[in-house]
């Protein structure tokens, strides 16, 4: 593999070296950073379909001290796996370019070998744009979650609030409606069952879509975009308190009764899917990809990542630290470093933002190493090829982590 000289990837190199030092020093009980890479199943390489992609992968990770690998398994509705409860034709897709053989497999035994963990990276609540869902197909549009004005995220059924807010522009499922959460219970059950050498699990899309602006609370629907108004959902907060969220909220109690509701059913779906998962292997560990703000996570998306991290629901949350600010970076690691609880906080660092070579990225590695997270992952695995178009050997020197 090529090298590439000039300042900025000597100055990642040392900044790895000095990042291990850094951290044996500081924990000298810990086995040490833990250090990761996003796989999404449109990677170029096209990791799911081929050995060779996958020797590719590992011998860039060991040759990177990569320790950590999360593989895309179920992404917008789709089984990216050896499924038997959904469609199979996304498998099959796979082992028809692998000449029949389970590419996940080859690389669960491949990484173990080379000390390396690999996660089963599952889109929860988000279907992406695929309107022909399996879970849609066998329970219809209903079990979409809903802003106030009866519609489903994306881009259908615009009004004029879309002069003025902008919604996410994917389908999400509704937490609160128990057919979707034991669908996504199911899907996790049967990959970890399938695929037993799987280190743990890591969730992604764990929350309420995004708005722009953002409301805090349900307190301020009248001045932006709220989610949660799936009919199920509504009826069982209904059923629970005796208002009806579309109208009946007045007091500081009851705006706090509602925001409470909906952050619950995404407690409520993480809780159980980690007690499954550890149910099948103490072992195991759970991790969620978190948006970044707390306070924002917690007030507008219904996301209580630090609670997870208190309660012991997950083991360790990732930063979805996408930004090319770097004070900003600073200001978001930092508070969420104080949040660890009984578990960790990994940073995630957005590389697919970034040109290359890049001043920002190395500054912001710099950053992020001296607030000491525990761990830090990269997305994504593309955007790890070199620096100025050549191949880069990517060193994280950081000992090595073993489930």
């Amino acid at each position: 593999m090529k090298f590439i000289t000039g300042k900025v990837i000597l100055f990642i190199f040392l900044f790895f070296n000095l990042l291990c030092f850094g951290a044996c020093q500081d924990m000298p009980s810990s086995p040490g950073i833990a250090t990761g890479v996003w796989v999404s199943i449109f990677s170029k390489d096209r990791v799911h379909y081929s050995k060779e992609a996958v020797v590719r992968l590992v011998d860039r990770c060991k040759s990177s001290n990569i320790n950590q690998i999360y593989l895309q398994v179920y992404q917008s509705g789709n089984a990216y796996y050896d499924t038997s409860i959904l469609p199979r034709g996304k498998y099959k897709d796979m082992l028809n370019a692998a000449n029949g053989e389970d590419a996940i497999d080859f690389l669960l035994t491949r990484a173990r070998e080379n000390n390396i963990q690999v996660f089963a990276w599952v889109n929860l609540l988000s279907l992406g744009n695929n309107d022909k869902a399996d879970i849609l197909e066998k329970f219809g549009r209903d079990i979409l979650t809903k802003d106030q004005f009866g519609r489903p995220s994306g881009r259908a059924n615009p009004n004029d609030s879309d002069k003025y807010y902008l919604r996410e522009d994917l389908l999400f499922l509704e937490p609160g409606d128990q057919k979707v959460a034991r669908y996504l219970i199911a899907v996790v059950e049967e990959i970890i069952e399938r695929y037993p050498l799987f280190s743990g699990v890591h969730l992604d899309y764990a929350r309420y879509p995004m708005t722009v602006p953002f409301i805090p609370g349900s307190r301020f629907t009248g001045q932006g975009l709220s989610y949660g108004f799936g009919e199920k959902n509504i009826e069982r907060f209904t059923e629970w308190t005796g208002l009806d969220p579309l109208k009946d909220l007045r007091s500081a109690k009851d705006y706090i009764s509602w925001d409470g509701w909906r952050r619950e059913q995404i407690t409520s779906l993480v809780r159980r899917i980690s007690k499954k998962v550890k149910d099948r292997s103490f072992g195991y560990m759970v991790s969620c990809a978190v948006v970044p703000s707390a306070e924002r996570a917690y007030s507008s998306m219904f996301q209580d990542w630090p609670f997870w991290l208190e309660e012991g629901i997950i083991d360790y949350a990732v930063l979805m630290n996408y930004t090319l600010d770097n004070q900003l970076t600073r200001q978001l690691v930092r508070s969420a470093l104080s949040l660890r609880g009984k578990g960790k906080v990994f940073i995630g660092v957005g590389l697919y933002l970034m040109e290359k070579p890049s001043s920002v990225f190395a500054e912001q590695l710099k950053i992020v190493s001296m607030l000491k997270p525990d761990g830090i992952v990269v997305f994504s695995y593309d955007d790890l090829e070199g620096l100025s178009g050549k191949d880069l050997r990517f060193v994280f020197s950081h000992p090595r982590t073993d489930k």
